[in-house]
């Protein structure tokens, strides 16, 4: 696999014993939806402390950040390391691509603000919306001005870094996508999930008292009405990291 780009996946989250079990961890799941022949990937777990060291860094042409059940806006210690290594791959040009919590930790490093989101919960499939300057930014992949995507958050982008420009937006959600300069691109939604982690995920949430039964019910009521656009968000990921847009 050697000469190919190198790619590193800094992880947010614990795996379940479900997601490891099923999908080879969430490090898996990026890898399933992203890689491709001739790559080599890496994680680092950073929720636990482990980051890549300057030379790492160095040798790396893209990075991914993921979700996290943890607050983008809270001051963890693993969470502030973080901060202070975005700003390092931003001043470095390195193509990063930030995945809900990673979109929302994305735009605190560049200046930005996160916060609880005021409509609360985001969770199921959500019709995104693309600006005009980012069809034309996406043109070159033919995909539609509004795609599905997955989404599962509380938290939000509630203000841009300077220089950023919104590139997708919902009805719940101001800011679902944003991009700064060339090189870096957030993601609110999951292009990654699968409905089953999804389902997953609820229960999870359910269990843990962050959502109440009914509401449970009624998104899982809901959860046949609309497919993710899984494929074309594979080609919009894929593309902006490996620069073919």
């Amino acid at each position: 696999m050697g000469g190919g780009k190198r790619f590193a996946v800094l992880l947010c989250a614990e795996d379940s014993e479900y997601v490891k079990k099923r999908y080879g961890g969430y490090y898996g799941v990026f890898v399933e939806m992203l890689a491709e022949e001739g790559e080599t990937w890496d994680v680092f777990r950073v929720a636990n402390g482990e980051f890549p060291d300057d030379e790492q860094v160095d040798r790396f042409d893209g990075f991914v950040i993921t979700g996290s059940c943890n607050d983008a806006h809270g001051n963890d210690a693993w969470i502030c390391r973080l901060v202070s290594l975005l700003k390092k791959l931003d001043s470095l040009n390195k193509k990063v691509l930030g995945i809900c919590f990673g979109h929302q930790v994305l735009s605190r490093a560049l200046g930005g603000k996160t916060g609880r989101a005021i409509t609360g919960w985001d969770i199921g499939v959500t019709t995104i919306h693309f600006s005009s300057s980012s069809s034309k930014l996406f043109s070159s992949l033919k995909i539609p001005t509004t795609l599905s995507i997955i989404e599962c958050h509380r938290d939000e982008v509630r203000e841009l870094p300077p220089k950023a420009e919104v590139i997708a937006w919902s009805e719940k959600t101001g800011v679902e996508m944003f991009r700064y300069g060339n090189h870096i691109m957030g993601i609110q939604g999951h292009p990654e999930y699968t409905k089953d982690i999804l389902v997953h995920l609820i229960d999870r949430l359910s269990q843990r008292d962050f959502i109440a039964d009914s509401y449970v019910d009624d998104l899982k009521a809901n959860m046949g009405k609309v497919e993710p656009d899984k494929d074309a968000w594979k080609k919009l990921c894929t593309s902006f990291l490996k620069g073919r847009l």
